[in-house]
């Protein structure tokens, strides 16, 4: 029995799998077993596909606003554009755009109605830099058009904001805008004492994310800075725009652009801009997955009951494999082999069916969202690693049940 021993095992193995002349108790008890990998495998691998896609998902909606990379002072909220080598900034290889950003809290006020904001003013570049001129549910995109009465400004208002503003793209009514001079306290002045003062009129609506249609309002950075006496090119940060978003380019020009600036200014991705929200996904996703995987245990543990009934049922079967030579070892190996195969074979079914449902989610969108979300359908993006890591884990739990049941009986057949 030494020559060909591991093949005569795996043939053993497979004919008490896939026997069609005995049907019993003990064969679909294994196909239950094989069937319970397959659905908890199958469930891991959509569950984490379609949590990928709606972070994708968010993470995009975050970018209109989180640019690639941030540029702000180190010290002090507010930097002039002419302290630093402007122009060499935009020529660093990798930079397809810098857009100038003045941002401030301010006061929205219209007739009964009220709303403190982030006010974000930008330059005439922004809009097309970061895709918010292709976001809008409402209105046109302009913040700033020339008149004959002067300039004339533009508001563009999250969702939430306009909302409890009143107010739309039709609205001729000025919207006043407010917010505290600097160096002064509100405490025993008047609006007009204590805050400088602006109207403009509402343009449009953007609907990106709940956090930002419920805080920001978009306007041309002229006009924050005559609000907040800034210079003409006083800004409080730098949006970077890369020629694309490979992890390469944003290193190299994270590296050179720090190198350019100096220790006086930082340099942020957008995971160092939101660390709270990225950290809280990551920790949500790693739970996500530790939660399926102990279904996937709860389902190997079935692997305990057929085989615990297989080695019960094949005493006859263990005589006679005894008298042509085999040991106790070879025969533990056998049944050991059959748990392994069981799961094996549920394990990578899971994985293609996995494969399958989500491919069939991403081009037909089985599976709908609300009449009122971003995207009609749930989002799926699948990733290489999370295969390998369900394919990981099923294997090493179900090894790892199969190797004690057999172990435990087969000293107890001793």
């Amino acid at each position: 029995m030494t020559l060909g021993k591991f093949d005569i095992r795996t043939f053993i193995a497979r004919r008490y799998l896939f026997s069609r002349k005995e049907k019993t108790v003990i064969n679909v008890i294994s196909w239950i077993s094989l069937i319970g990998i397959t659905v908890s495998t199958l469930a891991l691998v959509v569950v984490m596909s379609v949590y990928n896609g709606i972070g994708e998902l968010t993470q995009t909606l975050f970018n209109v606003f989180d640019p690639e990379l941030l540029v702000e002072p180190v010290e002090g909220k507010t930097f002039r554009t002419s302290s630093i080598d402007y122009e060499a900034l935009k020529r660093v290889e990798g930079v397809a755009a810098v857009s100038e950003i003045a941002e401030e809290n301010a006061w929205l006020t219209l007739r009964q109605a009220e709303a403190i904001v982030q006010l974000r003013g930008v330059d005439a570049g922004y809009g097309h830099s970061c895709g918010l001129d292709t976001l809008l549910a409402d209105g046109e995109y302009i913040l700033k058009e020339q008149t004959d009465y002067g300039e004339q400004y533009y508001l563009l208002f999250g969702w939430n904001i306009m909302v409890r503003m009143g107010v739309n793209s039709m609205t001729n009514v000025p919207v006043a805008v407010h917010i505290p001079k600097r160096g002064t306290s509100s405490i025993g002045f008047t609006i007009d004492e204590a805050f400088n003062n602006g109207y403009a009129l509402p343009a449009g609506t953007f609907s990106i994310q709940e956090e930002i249609d419920n805080q920001y309002v978009v306007t041309d950075i002229d006009f924050v800075r005559n609000l907040m006496d800034y210079a003409d090119d006083e800004v409080t940060s730098l949006a970077v725009s890369l020629t694309d978003s490979k992890s390469s380019t944003l290193r190299e020009c994270k590296r050179e652009l720090r190198a350019l600036l100096g220790e006086d200014f930082s340099v942020k991705d957008r995971y160092e801009q939101k660390p709270l929200y990225y950290k809280i996904f990551r920790s949500e996703r790693l739970g996500v997955f530790l939660i399926l995987s102990l279904i996937v245990l709860i389902s190997t543990l079935n692997l305990i009951a057929s085989l615990s009934l297989l080695i019960i049922n094949k005493g006859r079967d263990v005589f006679t494999l005894r008298s042509m030579g085999m040991t106790s070892k070879d025969i533990r190996r056998v049944f050991f082999a059959e748990g392994v195969m069981i799961a094996l074979v549920g394990c990578v079914a899971g994985l293609v069916l996995g494969f399958v449902v989500c491919v069939l989610q991403q081009q037909f969108g089985i599976v709908k969202l609300g009449a009122n979300a971003v995207v009609d359908a749930f989002p799926v993006s699948m990733r290489l690693i999370d295969f390998i890591a369900t394919f990981a884990v099923v294997t090493m739990l179900s090894v790892l049940v199969v190797a004690l049941t057999v172990r435990s009986r087969g000293k107890s057949k001793k």
